[in-house]
């Protein structure tokens, strides 16, 4: 059997958000985690990462670039995003406080007016304030 490689600019929504899933949460795995995709978004979660220890549990929202949301504010949510060639892992809350510190977007228009900012280029010192949160 010869496998082909899919080109992820010919997907289509529900298969890339299938693909990046996949993608999390094989790394996930590496650090104790299994996770299940979600139906629907349950409490704002596209999926459960289940650690090995049974002490957590996380809700992860999963999008193709770093995004900041006013509805995920205060719901204990993760954000799984792709920079570059890397994925990151980080808390909702955590991730809009970093925002705040090292951009300007929570003064633009689109987080005031619709509570939402999303980039797939953000910036050099927000990079580096979310070097900790790398999962690969």
């Amino acid at each position: 059997m010869k496998l082909n490689r899919v080109n992820y600019s010919e997907l289509t929504a529900k298969q890339s958000e299938i693909f990046n899933f996949q993608k999390v949460a094989g790394l996930l795995a590496d650090f104790g985690f299994n996770c299940i995709k979600l139906a629907d978004d349950w409490q704002g979660a596209d999926f459960l990462a289940y650690h090995k220890d049974g002490q957590e549990t996380l809700k992860v929202q999963l999008k193709s670039r770093l995004t900041v949301s006013k509805k995920y504010l205060g719901k204990e949510l993760h954000m799984a995003f792709p920079v570059n060639e890397s994925w990151y892992l980080v808390a909702h809350d955590d991730l809009v406080n970093l925002v705040s510190q090292y951009t300007p977007w929570l003064d633009t228009s689109s987080w005031k007016d619709n509570g939402l900012y999303h980039s797939s280029a953000p910036n050099a010192a927000l990079l580096l304030a979310l070097k900790d949160n790398v999962i690969a």
